[in-house]
Order: structure tokens, then C-alpha cells, then sequence
């Protein structure tokens, strides 16, 4: 049964008028809640995809005979494509809808693990990681965006859930890897975890083309009102009604949203969303690969060198993780997604200096406490919040475009950290270079309190925001 609020509204003539039709909703059940969660699902993928490769690394180098510095190009490969397939994928989004871009990625996504498991050399592995990194992009932007607008505002704090859905993923290659190697797989054994994010990809190709429903706002955001109202009805059960359409939708409706509308990411009232937003992603990011490289340490030493015990331990840290990321959600509704980034960056700020001023000279599961305590605040603050907040900051017809940008300026914060770190720690160190690194979060913690745009606190409807896109001029003939 959904809320009895949402026979209210019956006349849907906007993109505002669905939004705040799906806004009287107080909780998702049933059929729309099995929707949010399969859109989610996507993001499960992504992550799943990026783990698959992690967790047989050391077999494939051997096997291939790879480089270190191969090695970093298919590391850092994900977030690096990313850089250019977020915005891409945002734009994509904004003129065909949300639906078709993710169904594309699945097939990309199992065409790129395919290419990569029978890879027999680097540039094959390395030209099915570039198809990986497209996917990831586009998909991450999309789903973002359509998750904002399956949700009603009540309930926008569990966005965050994804934080959750990434560490339970890359838990989930994790153990299945286990499971391959208890197969005796021998060297294979990377094949055979990349191989499986094939299988999840066609599996959720399949699910999310029967049942996936193209986002309401957006189609009324496009002029597309009877489908607009369709699909409330066959997701939500809302008896809507098509309404004569708003005054001065016609020709926004119209407006095909290019990468050159840009700039009103960059202008008010969006410049402080767009700044926080990046701000918490692009940090969020370096901090979480400061202490990436530092965690293999930490495992190795508390769970021995044999490969089942290290991986086992990388599993317990990936379970805080999944605490952390599921949590989020919750703080986000209840404290905010800003101030519960200031939480979790304060913490974060701390246990990287003193994780650096006492690296190896801390018992052992004394020493294993810090990076717990990192991953745990990291993953229930500031980690899944730079790209909710984005989601949930603009309106339907540039949202996707929001996300996309900002993921791109987030993702230089990936590859610096995957890069930037290991450099950092051949020169000065280990110790030093985490205490160094903790003004990251330091960063972070100062931008949010600069910076007090929350949109779990804003009582605005994004749909009536006014905004001015770039004009097309005619074609001549």
C-alpha cells in the first residue's frame, strides 16, 4: 500500500508536479521499492567489476609477465576512463532518458570482462579494462541520478546505501575468488573472478530490461507527459492524470541538453552544490587510496602471507565497510549528509595522523584498530555522500549532467591517489606520508563547514528552480 498522500495530486502538467507527486510518499514498498533496489543493483556491478581484477592481481602478474608500470595502467585504468565517461554519460542521459544508457553498460560491462579474462597479453587486458572503465562511468552517473528521482524526500538520505552496495560487492569477489581457488584454478584464477562480473553484468542486463521504468521527472521534464503519468502509476500506483502542459515548459522541453549547459553548474544557485559536491568526492577519494596502500600491510600481518589468510583479512576491512556504507544512510537522515561528512572527515583527520606517527610501532591489533576506525567513519561520512549529494542537488534536466561533471572532477581524486601515493611513500615513507596526506580530510572537514547547502535540509523543489540554459541558435539554410 503506498502512502494515502499520494492521491493528492492527480494532474501532472510539469516536472515539478511529478516530483512532488512522488513526494508525498513517506516510505517505498512493494513494487517501487524492488525498483529502487534493482536500479541499485547497477552500482553493485560497478563496484564488483572494479574488485574483480584487485583480488587475482598478483597470479595475472605473474602469468603475464607484467610491468609495474602496467600494472598502475590497469589499476588506475576504472577511475581514469571515468574521468571522460561520467560526463559523457550524463549527457547521454539527459537526452535519451536514464534507462537505455545503464542497459548499454551491462552489455559493455560483460563484453569488457570477457575481453579481459581471455587476455593473453597486456594489451588485451588493457583494452578490456578501457571497456570496463566506460561502463563504470556512464553507469555510475546515471543510476546516481535516477535513484535521486525514484526517491521521494523523505527518504533521500538512503542514497547512501550505495557506499554499502560497493563494499558488500568487492566482499562478494572477495569470497567467490576464495571459492576459486578452493577449485585449485592455479594462475587462472583472475580469469575466473573477472569472468564472474560477465555473468552478474548479462544477469542484470536481463532484470533491468523487464523491469527497470524510465524516471517520471524526466519525462516530464521533456514534455512527455503522458508517459510521465504511465509510469507513476505502474511504479508508484499514483492515479495521475495528464495535465495541459506548464506554462514556458514547451520550450524547455524542447532544449537539448549538451555538455555546453555546463556553466550552470557553475553559476547560482548551483556553484556552492556543485563545489561541496566535488569537494567531498574528490577527497573522499584520496584519503580512501592513502590508506588502501596501507592495508595489505596491516592484513598481511595479522592474517599471514598464505593468499586464503590475506584474503580473509582484506574481507574482515571490507565488512567494516559494508557496517559503515549501510549506516550512512541512516546518519544522512538523521544529521545530514553535511554535517555527517564533517563527522567522519574529523575522524578520518585524526587516525590518519596518528596511524602515520606510530606506523609499525603499535602492537599489531592495536595497529589494525586505526585503519577499522578509518574505514568504518570514512564509509558512514564523507565516502557516499559527494556523489548523493550531487544526485539530489539538481533538477531532472541537467541532473545527469551534474552528476557526470562532478563525477569527472571526482575521479582525478582516484588517480591521484593511485598514483600520487606510492610516489609519495617511496620518497618520505609510509608514516610520513599518511600523517602528509592527513590534510586531505582536514580539506574536506573546512570545505563543509565553508559550505552549508545540505539537500536532505533544503525545502526547496528543484523542479520550479529557474534556470538558463545556453540557446540554440537556428540552422541556416
Amino acid at each position: 500500500m503506498h502512502d494515502p498522500a499520494s492521491t493528492r495530486t492527480t494532474v501532472i502538467s510539469s516536472a515539478g508536479d511529478a516530483a512532488d507527486l512522488i513526494d508525498t510518499l513517506k516510505t517505498l514498498s512493494g513494487r517501487a521499492n524492488g525498483i529502487w533496489f534493482l536500479a541499485l543493483a547497477g552500482l553493485f556491478l560497478d563496484a564488483y567489476s572494479n574488485a574483480a581484477l584487485g583480488a587475482g592481481l598478483a597470479p595475472m602478474v605473474k602469468q603475464l609477465g607484467l610491468s609495474p608500470t602496467q600494472v598502475g595502467l590497469l589499476t588506475a585504468m576504472a577511475p581514469a576512463i571515468a574521468i571522460v565517461s561520467n560526463p559523457f554519460g550524463g549527457w547521454l542521459a539527459a537526452r535519451i532518458g536514464r534507462i537505455k544508457p545503464l542497459l548499454m553498460t551491462k552489455v559493455v560491462f560483460a563484453a569488457g570482462a570477457l575481453l579481459t579474462a581471455a587476455g593473453s597479453d597486456f594489451q588485451t587486458v588493457f583494452a578490456g579494462r578501457t571497456l570496463v572503465g566506460i561502463a563504470y562511468g556512464i553507469d555510475f552517473a546515471v543510476a546516481m541520478a535516477l535513484l535521486a528521482e525514484y526517491t521521494p524526500a523523505s527518504l533521500k538520505g538512503r542514497l547512501n546505501f550505495w557506499q554499502g552496495v560497493w563494499y558488500t560487492a568487492t566482499t562478494t569477489n572477495l569470497l567467490l575468488t576464495l571459492l576459486f581457488y578452493k577449485f585449485d584454478v592455479g594462475a587462472d584464477i583472475w580469469r575466473w573472478s573477472v569472468s564472474s562480473s560477465a555473468v552478474f553484468a548479462l544477469v542484470l542486463f536481463v532484470l533491468q530490461l523487464l523491469f527497470l521504468v524510465e524516471s517520471p521527472t524526466w519525462l516530464a521534464s521533456k514534455g512527455r507527459l503522458r508517459e510521465s503519468v504511465a509510469n507513476l502509476r505502474r511504479m508508484y500506483g499514483f492515479a495521475a492524470q495528464e495535465g495541459p502542459m506548464a506554462s514556458g515548459q514547451a520550450e524547455e522541453a524542447r532544449h537539448q541538453v549538451g555538455l555546453r549547459d555546463a556553466g550552470v553548474l557553475f553559476r547560482r544557485p548551483y556553484l556552492p552544490r556543485t563545489m561541496l559536491s566535488t569537494a567531498i568526492s574528490l577527497t573522499q577519494a584520496m584519503q580512501y587510496f592513502a590508506v588502501g596502500w596501507y592495508l595489505p600491510v596491516i592484513s598481511l600481518e595479522l592474517f599471514g602471507r598464505e593468499f586464503e589468510k590475506a584474503t580473509a583479512g582484506a574481507m574482515a576491512f571490507n565488512a567494516v565497510g559494508i557496517v559503515g556504507g549501510c549506516l550512512s544512510a541512516y546518519f544522512g537522515r538523521r544529521i545530514g549528509l553535511r554535517v555527517s561528512s564533517m563527522a567522519g572527515y574529523a575522524v578520518v583527520f585524526v587516525a590518519l595522523l596518528v596511524m602515520g606517527a606510530t606506523f609499525k610501532q603499535l602492537p599489531v591489533a592495536l595497529a589494525a584498530l586505526l585503519p577499522v576506525l578509518f574505514i568504518f567513519f570514512h564509509s558512514a561520512g564523507p565516502g557516499p555522500n559527494g556523489k548523493s549529494i550531487a544526485a539530489l542537488s539538481y533538477r531532472s534536466d541537467i541532473r545527469t549532467l551534474g552528476t557526470g561533471v562532478t563525477g569527472m572532477l571526482g575521479s582525478f581524486g582516484s588517480v591521484a591517489g593511485l598514483y600520487l601515493f606510492p610516489q609519495l611513500q617511496s620518497g618520505i615513507g609510509v608514516g610520513n606520508s599518511l600523517m602528509v596526506l592527513s590534510v586531505v580530510p582536514l580539506a574536506g572537514l573546512l570545505t563543509c563547514l565553508a559550505i552549508k547547502w545540505d539537500p536532505t535540509r533544503a525545502a526547496v523543489n528543484l523542479e520550479q528552480e529557474p534556470i538558463h540554459l545556453q540557446q540554440r541558435q537556428p540552422v541556416s539554410a
